[in-house]
C-alpha cells in the first residue's frame, strides 16, 4: 500500500504540514509519494529531499523572514518600469531561490530529477493561463516539466499573486500554482500511490477584511478555496486544518500551525490508520 501526500498552498500555515508529517513518521505511517503548491512545495520539497521534520521546521523558520524581505533592487526597478507603485509585485521572490538552492545542495541535489522521492509542484504561466507541474516523473503531456532546478519549481510554485514577482523560467512567466491547484491531490495520485492523504487549510471566509491586503488575501483565498473542491473527491482522507488565527503572511505565528498540525493530525491517526487498510 503506498501513500501519497498532497500538500496545500497558505502561507506561513505551511508550518502545519511538517507538524503533520511529524505526527505520521511518529506512528510509523510512511509517506511513497508528494505533491505541493506554494508553502505547500516548499514543504514537500524539503521532505522529498530527505529532510526530517525536525530539521524542517527549524529551516521554515530561519528562511520565513528572509523570504519576506523587500529586495531594493527590484523595488526600483518596479517603480522604473510600471506605472503602478508595486509594478508585479512587492518582492521578486529571489530569496525563495536562495533558501532553496541551500537546502538543495545540503543533500548534494540539483535538479528535480535528482530528488528521491517522487514529486509534484504546481505552477501556473500567468500569461498562458495554463497550469504546468514540475515532477521527477517521467511525463508525455507537455505540461510536465521534468528538467529544473528545484528552487526555481518551488519560487515558481509560490509567487504569490501581487506580493511576489512571476518567476520567469523556461520561456514562461509563472506564479502560484494554487490559482487553478491549491490542493495537488490529482497530481499526487498520478505520482503511482493506492491512497492520497490531502492536508488543507479551513478558508476562515466569514470574516470581514479590515484593509487593502485582507481584502486582496481573502479575494485569492476564496479563488483558492472554490478549486478545491475537485481534489477533495481525488482524496481518500482529508485534514482540514483549522488555522483561523494566523493569517497569511504572519511569521510569529509558525509555532502555532505547527502544533495545530501535530495534534490536529494526532488525533486523526486511528481514522488514517483505517483508511490505510481498506
Amino acid at each position: 500500500m503506498k501513500l501519497g501526500l498532497a500538500l496545500a498552498g497558505g502561507g506561513v500555515k505551511g508550518a502545519a504540514h511538517i507538524g503533520a508529517i511529524k505526527a505520521l513518521e511518529e506512528n510509523e505511517i510512511k509517506i511513497d509519494a508528494v505533491a505541493g503548491t506554494s508553502i505547500g512545495s516548499i514543504v514537500a520539497s524539503l521532505y522529498a529531499m530527505g529532510y526530517k521534520p525536525e530539521k524542517m521546521l527549524e529551516i521554515f523558520k530561519y528562511f520565513a523572514k528572509e523570504i519576506m524581505k523587500t529586495d531594493a533592487r527590484h523595488f526600483a526597478g518596479n517603480l522604473k518600469t510600471s506605472k503602478s507603485l508595486l509594478g508585479y509585485g512587492l518582492l521578486s521572490g529571489e530569496n525563495i531561490e536562495i533558501a532553496l538552492r541551500e537546502c538543495a545542495r545540503g543533500k548534494n541535489i540539483k535538479t528535480i530529477k535528482e530528488v528521491p522521492m517522487p514529486i509534484a509542484i504546481p505552477t501556473v504561466d500567468i500569461v498562458e493561463s495554463k497550469k504546468y507541474v514540475f515532477t521527477n516523473q517521467e511525463k508525455q503531456e507537455n505540461y510536465y516539466l521534468t528538467d529544473a532546478l528545484v528552487e526555481k519549481a518551488v519560487r515558481a510554485s509560490s509567487s504569490y499573486p501581487g506580493v511576489f514577482a512571476p518567476c520567469e523560467y523556461l520561456g514562461h512567466k509563472f506564479v502560484d500554482g494554487g490559482i487553478l491547484d491549491n490542493v495537488p491531490a490529482g497530481e499526487v495520485k498520478k505520482l503511482g500511490v493506492d491512497k492520497v492523504l490531502t492536508i488543507k487549510f479551513s478558508a476562515g471566509l466569514t470574516y470581514e477584511p479590515k484593509n487593502i491586503y485582507e481584502v486582496a488575501f481573502k479575494a485569492v483565498d476564496i479563488l483558492f478555496d472554490a478549486r478545491a473542491e475537485e481534489a477533495m473527491r481525488q482524496s481518500d482522507f482529508v485534514l482540514d486544518l483549522d488555522l483561523s488565527q494566523a493569517s497569511v503572511f504572519n511569521t510569529k505565528k509558525i509555532d502555532y500551525c505547527y502544533n495545530v498540525g501535530y495534534i490536529t493530525t494526532l488525533t486523526k491517526i486511528k481514522e488514517i490508520k483505517e483508511m490505510l487498510r481498506k
